[in-house]
């Protein structure tokens, strides 16, 4: 296995595996390909003029070995992974696979508890440091992190959020010390490049997925502790081509609060699908104008726009908070009749 490391690349071995496998799979397989791998590809497959069938043979059973791993992985975690390999191949080829597969597919620490119940989760994680909650819930799914937020202590929840928020790169040291504390085996197949993780969207998300009580706490803990970081995430939660999740009778209450001129200015730069959401509730007559104002006001500033949009944003903010309308959010909000 050595020798044939060294002796074929990586790209080598992609051109072997698409000559194996045929022209019909090989196009399919090139239509979810960057265009840069793919003529790296087609470069290499037109240089290649013969492949000795050994080669051939050790090419496809690296690919369904790692196949085989990236299934299990799906299935039940690398844990699971692991451990049907270590049956299947043994111990050195298992982890030879997997080491493999981690390093190209940059599988994400705390993989396992992906595959765990919220509330199985909470139960884990709810006595940690929020600094390591924090950690694990950057990893995870937003809806998944969502759920064990809404249900932290509500003293908890603001500081997880804010840790969550101003995280920005992680030592796989401290990403090894985590799991070893929740007792996973994860530790040695960590990548050892820094991992992003965290950050304003990866709260915004959350944020976006909580009900809105949980999230209306945050928020007002993070405005006293923390103003500017506060602003900044509430900047990206709800942007103009979000108006698209409102339904009609929300689109008119905000449109009754937005000045004409702003909306011209707003909608200059906005895709087709946001025009017409507005202009179907206009009057005619208005929508007719706003489409006039629009073609005759000419170039306008990027910055113009953007503030316009804020603005509306901010307009349906202001609405929600109020009462007014109801911004559809996947945290379950009380059900309004």
């Amino acid at each position: 296995m050595a020798a044939y490391e060294e002796e074929i690349t990586g790209v080598q071995k992609a051109a072997i595996l698409l000559i194996a496998l045929g022209p019909e799979k090989s196009a399919n397989i090139f239509k979810h390909l960057k265009e840069d791998e793919i003529e790296s590809l087609t470069l290499e497959i037109a240089n290649t003029r013969s492949v000795p069938p050994d080669l051939k043979e050790k090419v496809l059973e690296e690919f369904y070995e790692v196949c085989l791993a990236q299934q299990y992985i799906a299935e039940g975690g690398i844990g699971y992974a692991k451990e049907l390999l270590d049956k299947a191949l043994g111990e050195d080829k298992a982890r030879d696979v997997i080491g493999r597969l981690t390093a190209s597919l940059q599988v994400r620490p705390f993989e396992f508890v992906r595959k765990a119940d919220p509330s199985q989760l909470l139960n884990f994680i709810q006595d940690e440091h929020p600094q390591t909650i924090a950690l694990i819930l950057a990893y995870l799914p937003s809806g998944q992190a969502a759920a064990v937020v809404g249900s932290l202590p509500p003293e908890k929840q603001a500081d997880v959020a804010k840790r969550i928020a101003l995280m920005d790169r992680t030592s796989p040291d401290v990403i090894k010390e985590v799991e070893k504390v929740l007792e996973k085996k994860l530790s040695s197949l960590v990548n050892q490049d820094y991992t992003i993780v965290g950050g304003v969207d990866a709260i915004v998300s959350i944020l976006n997925t909580v009900d809105r009580s949980t999230e209306k706490h945050i928020m007002e803990t993070l405005e006293v502790e923390e103003p500017e970081l506060a602003d900044e995430i509430r900047r990206k939660m709800f942007v103009f081509e979000d108006i698209l999740s409102l339904d009609n009778r929300a689109i008119q209450a905000v449109l009754r609060e937005v000045d004409n001129n702003e909306l011209a200015v707003a909608l200059k730069n906005a895709n087709e699908d946001v025009q017409n959401c507005i202009f179907t509730n206009l009057s005619s007559r208005l929508a007719a104008m706003i489409k006039e104002d629009m073609d005759y006001m000419g170039p306008v500033r990027l910055k113009d726009v953007e503030e316009a949009q804020q603005k509306i944003v901010n307009i349906i903010r202001k609405l929600e908070d109020s009462g007014e309308i109801v911004i559809s959010r996947g945290g379950g909000d009380e059900i309004i009749v």
